[in-house]
């Protein structure tokens, strides 16, 4: 869909936004009669797709206007001050404009306005996806999902494009609540499977029978190795029911909580603390290096749930006796901690698809090692979350690097209306 959007954006800018800046240059030319300047528009009077030139023809003329019309996409195009020059019919349908402060003006939304904000400021294109509340008359609708990518043009002008992606936010709306709820309903009996599961290795012990007969023994041998593997099942049934629930929570079914910086120490200290025992058990060792010192900005246990994944997932699937090194790089805008192992590696078929949901490169692997296949995918959103993001270096039995990106500096001031699903930059 996105090349679509892209091609029709294109076309329609080179062609439109041409037209409609010429359109300004003719507005400001001398008349023939009087011979008088016509003053330019006044600042918020978009030229869309419906203007008239001043001898009353449209501004937009046979392939620009047709292409702008035809878009299902929304089109703004926002001068220096802000002030939408051009709009499509489509982007008029989504309510992405307001009414003006002088009587007459029309103004962009103050989404729109913070995007084109940012581009200037980095250069850099901007897309957010995000919900706005229906204008007046909505009712109890439910709310518009729009697509925002703002690109810039020139050196003043934004063209912003909405897609309207309403339906499949509602679909994952649906599917959030539906994974939160079934969750929530496994977490009462599973809790009861393990303490029915220890209950059973207790009264399984063959050391608290007297004297037990050689039949006896080993029925109940047989009864604890059952007991053993519910206890097992039910522990990793546990962890897949929670983490279900924390990636539903990543992916917008709970606001994200307000950013303040971390102490990464502190995060080095709680991880190496989290995955000591898993480590022992396998002799592997940790190691840390790095500045001391470091802080990022947004929530501290979930960056220290992120690098810990990461430093368990290296554990799992490194051979014992190995190292699993922590490295973090600092700089003014970025901090970036790398988790290498030494372990079996990935395939190049499969780097790009392991931070899917429950995509496992090596199923009976990852059988073994008790995974719930959600472990990267919730690095990945936290690192999103965070305005970062996660990759990884691997080679086919030389081990694996992954490494998390945060921004080192504190995020911007948040967008003046409901909160993004996701944000990311772009060149």
């Amino acid at each position: 869909m996105d090349w679509v959007y892209g091609v029709g954006l294109l076309a329609a800018l080179a062609i439109g936004v041409g037209a409609g800046l010429t359109v300004a240059r003719i507005r400001t030319a001398p008349r023939a009669t009087p011979p008088a300047a016509s003053p330019k528009p006044k600042g918020g009077r978009a030229i869309d797709t419906d203007a008239k030139q001043p001898d009353g023809k449209p501004a937009l003329k046979g392939l620009g206007r047709k292409s702008l019309d035809s878009l299902r996409v929304g089109v703004v195009v926002l001068d220096a001050d802000d002030h939408p020059v051009l709009v499509n019919p489509a982007a008029r349908a989504m309510g992405l404009l307001r009414s003006g402060g002088a009587p007459g003006t029309i103004a962009a939304h103050p989404i729109l306005r913070t995007l084109a904000g940012q581009v200037r400021r980095t250069g850099v294109r901007r897309e957010v996806e995000l919900d706005l509340p229906r204008g007046r008359g909505g009712g109890a609708q439910a709310p518009l999902g729009l697509h925002l990518r703002a690109v810039a043009l020139n050196t003043t002008h934004v063209a912003v494009e909405a897609a309207d992606v309403t339906e499949s936010h509602r679909l994952a709306r649906v599917r959030r609540d539906f994974v939160a709820n079934v969750s929530h309903e496994l977490k009462t009996p599973i809790g009861a499977l393990q303490l029915l599961a220890e209950a059973l290795l207790d009264a399984t012990d063959v050391t608290a029978v007297p004297k037990p007969d050689e039949e006896t023994s080993e029925d109940l041998l047989a009864a604890r190795r059952f007991a053993e593997r519910i206890h097992h099942e039910s522990a990793r049934m546990g962890r897949l029911v929670n983490e279900l629930l924390e990636l539903t929570r990543l992916q917008g079914a709970e606001p994200l909580p307000t950013p303040e910086p971390i102490a990464l120490d502190w995060v080095i200290a709680e991880v190496v603390d989290r995955t000591r025992t898993t480590a022992s058990a396998k002799t592997i060792e940790v190691l840390y290096t790095g500045p001391r010192g470091a802080t990022v900005y947004g929530s501290d246990s979930q960056i220290a749930t992120a690098v810990t994944n990461l430093v368990e997932n290296a554990i799992a699937y490194s051979g014992e006796g190995t190292t699993v090194s922590l490295t973090m790089r600092a700089d003014d805008d970025w901090i970036e901690i790398d988790v290498a192992d030494q372990g079996i590696g990935i395939a190049p078929h499969d780097v790009d698809r392991i931070f899917e949901r429950f995509y496992r490169a090596d199923q009976a692997r990852s059988r073994s090692t008790g995974g719930t296949g959600l472990g990267l995918a919730i690095v990945k959103h936290i690192a999103t979350n965070h305005g970062g993001r996660v990759t990884v270096s691997s080679t086919l039995g030389g081990g694996s690097t992954f490494t998390l990106r945060l921004p080192a500096r504190p995020p911007e001031a948040p967008l003046p209306l409901p909160a993004a699903i996701e944000i990311e930059s772009g060149a």
